[in-house]
């Protein structure tokens, strides 16, 4: 006789990127680097001679870098690929050089696995557009322009800015697109802050913008 299996499920727990590690040989260089950058420093602290970690949180992130000594076995400058997603390559790459990181010319990709090309995307094209920096031990970055997500990325429930610069930057694209919507309609559009909401939350979530 078949007896019926019950199945228990877990509960969904929430799996939070929290740190990444980067292999650093000269402790105070890196943290004057990343300092100098701008970046928040959340933590210096040693227990003896065999341990030592600092860390820091890139403008915006929700997720840091761990760097020190006794916390990887990784060669230093052996980290590469590691993504900065800004909303404005351009501003981002601006203020990078100011704060005396030396970053590459911005680059663009026509499509996925498609070779550099250079500039800036053309028409903006979102997760198209990078730029590359490296820290004093050949620690790799990538920064890649992000103004819309694709679909199922993130919670459509859910809209939410790590910073200001980053909102204020989705109110300029709502903007420009408005403008074509009023363009269409031929007369001002009065109910337009309810317009622009619907345009950033759809944005974010990577579905169709309102026409």
């Amino acid at each position: 006789m078949a007896t019926e299996t019950t199945i228990v499920r877990a509960p969904s727990v929430d799996l939070k990127l929290e740190v990444v590690v980067i292999p650093v040989s000269d402790i105070d260089r890196a943290k004057s680097f990343y300092g100098g950058l701008g970046w928040r420093l959340d933590a210096d602290f040693a227990v003896g001679d065999a341990f030592r970690v600092v860390q820091f949180t890139p403008p915006g992130s929700p997720s840091s870098v761990h760097f020190g000594k006794g916390i990887t076995s990784a060669a230093p400058g052996s980290a590469s690929g590691m993504y900065l997603v800004v909303s404005d390559i351009e501003a981002a790459r601006a203020e990078l050089i100011r704060h005396g990181a030396e970053v590459s010319e911005i680059f663009h990709r026509t499509g996925p696995g498609q070779p550099p090309v250079s500039g800036r995307h053309p028409e903006r094209g979102s997760y198209r557009s990078y730029a590359t920096f490296s820290d004093p031990d050949g620690n790799g970055w990538l920064l890649q322009e992000v103004t819309e997500r694709l679909p199922g990325r993130v919670d459509a429930g859910a809209t939410t800015f790590t910073s200001g610069a980053e909102l204020a930057s989705a109110f300029r694209r709502a903007e420009a697109a408005h403008g074509e919507y009023e363009k269409q309609l031929g007369h001002r559009d009065e109910d337009w802050p309810n317009w622009y909401a619907e345009y950033i939350v759809r944005e974010q979530a990577g579905e169709r913008q309102p026409a």
